[in-house]
């Protein structure tokens, strides 16, 4: 379709305005944050930050960062800033300012990804948790969520994806492709030490597509460990744990232990 000549002239113009603005605004940060940028680093936010020193986060190659300009201006320190009593600064920062948006835009996809129910329908906390069939890890999170889940206190979504092994896309297929999935995921996480379950390769044709999807949209959030585990706390906002969560962590997400 082709645009009238004031249309496009209009969308030429704020197309312009938002170039020279994003130019602009790079070149008016300290030579050394500049230098971070060169080097590949996207720089999201800045914020105040203690001892005189300028606070920013952003992100390379997919991963989140922290980093800290010193009052002189002249040099970057890049890593974890921690207070007196031994709390993480820099992720506190990191979370409010970068990942909690990224992923409560990203909420939605999410939540219409293809998933494995494990739990009530009806139970009060629904969590998202990113779940390869090799992953060992994942099999200990299943084991340390059953208390909860069988409670109905806890729904748990597995999202399923294959990216650990070469057999690992067509085990969650197969799962995911099964007439009772849910079944499937407790047959294949009893089963795990002795290999999990049996590919089949009928299922694997029906949701290897669904596989991939779930794939790329953990590329996309930039989340690169299974099993990585999404919910809405008590406070609205969404948290990510990526990893086995301890267990402090474990009743932060799903209440105390039943």
């Amino acid at each position: 379709m082709t645009l009238p000549p004031l249309k496009r002239l209009l969308q030429g113009a704020l197309l312009s305005t938002a170039v020279i603005a994003a130019s602009v605004q790079a070149e008016d940060r300290p030579q050394a944050i500049q230098k971070l940028e060169e080097r590949g680093v996207e720089v999201v936010e800045s914020f105040e930050a203690p001892g005189g020193m300028t606070g920013y986060v952003g992100e390379m190659q997919g991963r989140s960062l922290a980093f800290y300009l010193t009052p002189d201006g002249d040099h970057v320190i890049i890593g974890t800033l921690m207070d007196k009593e031994g709390n993480n600064l820099s992720k506190a920062r990191i979370d409010e300012l970068l990942t909690g948006p990224k992923f409560e835009k990203a909420w939605s996809d999410i939540q219409d990804s293809h998933w494995v129910r494990e739990g009530s329908e009806d139970a009060d906390t629904v969590i998202y948790t990113f779940t390869d069939p090799n992953c060992p890890y994942c099999n200990r999170f299943h084991k340390q969520a059953q208390p909860w889940v069988e409670a109905g206190k806890v729904q748990l979504r597995h999202i399923m994806v294959g990216i650990l092994k070469e057999d690992s896309l067509t085990k969650a297929a197969t799962i995911l492709g099964s007439e009772n999935p849910e079944e499937a995921m407790h047959e294949h996480q009893a089963s795990f030490a002795q290999g999990g379950i049996e590919v089949d390769r009928e299922r694997v044709s029906a949701a290897h597509l669904e596989v991939k999807a779930n794939n790329k949209l953990m590329q996309e959030l930039g989340l690169q460990a299974t099993p990585s585990t999404l919910y809405r706390g008590e406070d609205g906002k969404i948290t990510m744990v990526q990893g086995l969560p301890n267990p402090q962590a474990l009743e932060r997400m799903m209440g105390p232990r039943p």
